[in-house]
């Protein structure tokens, strides 16, 4: 280089008024940012009425727990269910939405072919179970005559007429 050279550097910053605004914003900026992500981490997302994942009912959904305990006497008589019980603890989650092809309830065309078999012919494929359906609904504590109900329920909501199967007598407790 030579030292003719006379090109000079130019600055974005032309007066001391630029100079201390550049220096102010500087350290302004950066604070202003700190404290608006910890507003937001601190406090979380606000909405005023309380609706979707943010409702009471939402939470307390998303806080139940997963399980429960129940104790019950092993000598105590079993009481039978009614078919519509049944459905709504086992059967209803495949057959209400219709999950691996199970016929959904009402659907009196899904339901015509297996109807035309028969009750008994029904009763003993969810006993032994059938394609991708397990053994007495994936439930073995059922019995025969509550899995009878429950397709009785399901069967006449799609078109069926059968007669619910009368509850067997109680065995009489051990001693």
């Amino acid at each position: 280089m030579s030292e003719n050279h006379t090109e000079e550097q130019s600055s974005p910053i032309k007066t001391p008024k630029q100079l201390i605004t550049v220096i102010l914003l500087s350290f302004l900026v950066p604070i202003g940012l700190i404290v608006l992500l910890s507003q937001l981490l601190t406090t979380g997302l606000k909405t005023g009425d309380k609706q979707g994942a943010m409702s009471d009912e939402m939470v307390a959904a998303r806080l139940k727990p997963v399980g429960q305990v129940e104790v019950t006497d092993p000598n105590a008589p079993k009481v039978e269910k009614s078919g519509k019980e049944i459905v709504e603890a086992v059967c209803g989650a495949c057959h209400m939405s219709g999950a691996l092809g199970a016929p959904k309830i009402g659907d009196k065309a899904g339901w015509s072919v297996h109807i035309a078999h028969g009750l008994e012919h029904l009763t003993q494929n969810a006993i032994k179970g059938v394609k991708q359906m397990p053994a007495r609904g994936g439930n073995p504590d059922l019995t025969d005559t509550e899995i009878a109900r429950a397709i009785v329920f399901m069967a006449n909501q799609s078109g069926a007429n059968f007669q619910e199967p009368a509850a067997k007598a109680a065995a009489p407790a051990k001693k």
